[in-house]
């Protein structure tokens, strides 16, 4: 077997260590949620720590890993009797695969046992597996929400409770939980992000000594696995033993009462929602504080703590991006810091970790940097910061600035977009006297109403169009179409029974063969691909309107956002049309191409169309199962660009909306116009609120 990439091989990545090894502590922190570019060897390093945890001691005969100390009573393989036979192996690493069922993650009846055995028998899922190790999730933001809701929830409560198919169980399950996700494929809900006890991002370094280190490890690594492991052995096994020696200090390390008001004053101060945060924070301080051989809580735990707990509980739009102001965190800790005299008694024998590297490394390298990531495991090299990002980066939530000069994502205090106003303004994509192009501001979002695809689709799961999931209300019953995933019990009972005789079925029961055999139809929801054809020519520009069709169709992404859709943007001006945003789930991306969209120029209402059906045709052989959702943003001029019906042919079939944007007391109706050549929904922007109250009813 191929030796695993040593944890203190890797370069850099400080803050993501140092949240591992605080988990690795105390599972009571709550897990690491990993964010980062792909290449940053995310799964390199979690797959490196989980060879660093402690061995454990399980029953022989237990499939729930229980401890022999303190077996748990109502363990489904128990009770376990004292002195019963233990064997010791190491603590596991389960990985959670995107497409896992909710039967693999929690367990189900074990449908072979009941049928041939006629017994009750349950079979444990992954989660069972994990107790005592670690539950790794990658592309974490890609599993179903439902999925993650039954994680966290058995994290949070060291408990898996499974009530399905006649099987009632309940057992123990507590593991480090780490999670990892490239943002540019989506981001988890604020709800979901905050059952994450910690987050780091990563970012690769722009480095080159770094970066050539890591190519020389990981050519070093490939070349001879176990050569290379062998020179780390002496620091994996001080970590190993760091970890297990703060892990039995961990009882004793007293928690100040000056240091939880501390905790307190500084969650609230940066608005976070709930008490989570307070908790998380408090306990990753202790961990903290017993790691560095501590047995009081310090003002600098505090502030690891907070710089590692805080940064993705203070999204309030979906649209921020996490991130922590350190200067204000200082600013606090400053505030609310009494003398301290920390414990001199620390433990002599603890490896000097610190904030910036808690594992060293052979002749000093295994921290250079400041903050910087590694690509060991996937041929990259990054630099992450637990705050987000640089201050000023795009991906900041420091100070960084949207195009229309606010705070990204911050509300601009009215609901409704705001007309650009004043004699000597410019229209919104106008060039300014020095030949500038302007770029209109956006206004917060607001509710629009609910579109949708008719019919009923088979694409992956989401909140908008009606579809066949694996999860919603059961509709009914059919003949399996390869493996049976979800048996339909009473169908198949009946479809079973009128053979019975000529199956010389006398004992009583029923005798059942593979052809009897029916699954369940369910109907839920789906998730689209909303594709928006934006008109950002001068005909939108001229009337001040731009604003106004910024604001709406950032108010769309919102609603594809919360119906976890996927998104793909096409604007049209000047001469041609362009894709400014490839078809992707991440709607942040989106909202930042819009907000920095110029406007100007004649209007290509038909090189507009004829891009957005060829972006739909290549999405149709990617994902043929995912139904589009065209969203057209126009006043329906056509200045330039070729024959319009002639490019509205091409998207025949495809479930359209047009949103008029044309204002003014004359209207010459060509958005409608173009609504009745695509037999699209029309929707006026200046009357979307007037909407809102069917998008409610709808919902």
């Amino acid at each position: 077997m191929t030796a695993t990439y040593p944890f203190s091989a890797v370069v850099g990545l400080d803050d993501l260590k140092l949240a591992l090894v605080l988990n690795a502590v105390s599972p009571r922190v709550g897990g690491v949620l990993v964010r980062g570019e792909k290449g940053t060897a995310k799964s390199t390093i979690v797959r490196a720590l989980a060879a660093q945890l402690p061995p454990v001691e399980v029953p022989a005969a237990c499939r729930f890993a229980c401890d022999p100390s303190a077996p748990d009573p109502e363990c489904p393989d128990g009770p376990h009797e004292p002195g019963e036979q233990a064997v010791t192996r190491a603590a596991t690493l389960v990985e959670l695969p995107v497409g896992a069922s909710e039967d693999r993650l929690v367990g189900s009846l074990d449908l072979e046992r009941a049928l041939t055995e006629g017994v009750k028998a349950f079979e444990p899922g992954l989660l069972a597996a994990a107790h005592r190790g670690v539950l790794y999730v990658d592309e974490v933001n890609l599993l179903h929400d439902h999925l993650v809701d039954l994680l966290l929830d058995a994290a949070a409560l060291g408990t898996c409770y499974v009530e399905r198919e006649a099987v009632s169980v309940r057992h123990a399950a507590r593991f480090l939980l780490v999670g990892t996700m490239n943002p540019e494929e989506g981001e988890l809900r604020p709800q979901l992000l905050d059952r994450f006890g910690l987050t780091v991002e990563v970012r690769a370094s722009r480095e080159p000594s770094e970066r050539a280190e890591v190519v020389r490890r990981r050519m070093a690594h490939d070349a001879d696995p176990r050569a290379f492991a062998a020179r780390w052995t002496a620091q994996e096994a001080e970590l190993a033993a760091g970890i297990a020696a703060a892990r039995d200090r961990l009882r004793a390390v007293e928690l100040p009462d000056a240091r939880l008001r501390q905790i307190a004053e500084v969650c609230a101060a940066f608005e976070v929602d709930g008490l989570r945060a307070d908790l998380v924070t408090a306990n990753a301080a202790v961990a903290h504080a017993a790691w560095r051989g501590s047995r009081v809580v310090t003002t600098e735990d505090v502030r690891v703590a907070a710089r590692l707990s805080l940064p993705h509980r203070r999204r309030r739009d979906p649209f921020d991006a996490p991130g922590l102001d350190e200067r204000l965190l200082e600013e606090l800790l400053a505030r609310t810091s009494e003398d301290e005299h920390p414990d001199d008694d620390s433990d002599p024998d603890t490896p000097p970790p610190t904030g910036d590297d808690p594992t060293g490394g052979p002749d000093g390298d295994g921290g250079q940097g400041d903050g910087q990531d590694e690509g060991q495991g996937e041929g990259g090299q990054g630099h992450g910061r637990a705050d987000g990002g640089r201050r000023g980066d795009a991906t900041s939530g420091g100070d960084t600035q949207a195009a229309d000069g606010a705070p990204a994502g911050e509300p601009r205090g009215d609901s409704r977009p705001r007309e650009a106003s004043g004699p000597h303004e410019s229209p919104a994509g106008a060039e300014d006297q020095e030949g500038r192009i302007q770029v209109a501001g956006v206004a917060a979002p607001y509710r629009v109403p609910w579109l949708k695809v008719e019919g009923l689709g088979d694409g992956a799961s989401g909140r908008r169009s009606r579809a066949r999931t694996p999860h919603g209300r059961t509709t009914g019953s059919r003949a399996p179409h390869g493996p049976l995933r979800s048996l339909h019990l009473t169908a198949t009972l009946v479809a079973a029974a009128p053979y019975q005789k000529e199956r010389g079925r006398s004992a009583p029961g029923l005798l059942i063969r593979q052809e009897d055999l029916r699954e369940t139809v369910k109907e839920g929801r789906e998730g689209n691909l909303v594709l928006f054809v934006v008109d950002a020519s001068g005909s939108m520009a001229a009337r001040r309107r731009m604003t106004a069709v910024k604001t709406a169709v950032l108010s769309l992404l919102l609603d594809a956002y919360q119906r976890r859709d996927k998104v793909g943007m096409v604007t049209f001006r000047g001469s041609a049309a362009e894709v400014a945003l490839p078809p992707t789930s991440s709607v942040e991306a989106g909202a930042a191409r819009l907000r920095a969209l110029p406007t100007g120029g004649r209007t290509p209402l038909a090189a507009g169309l004829a891009r957005a059906a060829e972006v739909l045709r290549v999405e149709r052989m990617r994902d043929p199962d995912r139904r589009p959702l065209l969203v057209v943003v126009t006043d329906g001029r056509a200045t330039s660009g070729g024959d319009v019906d002639r490019a509205a042919a091409l998207l025949t079939g495809t479930a359209s909306v047009v949103v008029d944007c044309e204002s003014g007391p004359v209207r010459l109706g060509l958005a409608a116009r173009l609504a009745t050549r695509l037999r699209a929904r029309l929707i006026p922007l200046d009357g979307m609120d007037d909407l809102i109250r069917d998008y409610r009813r709808a919902s």
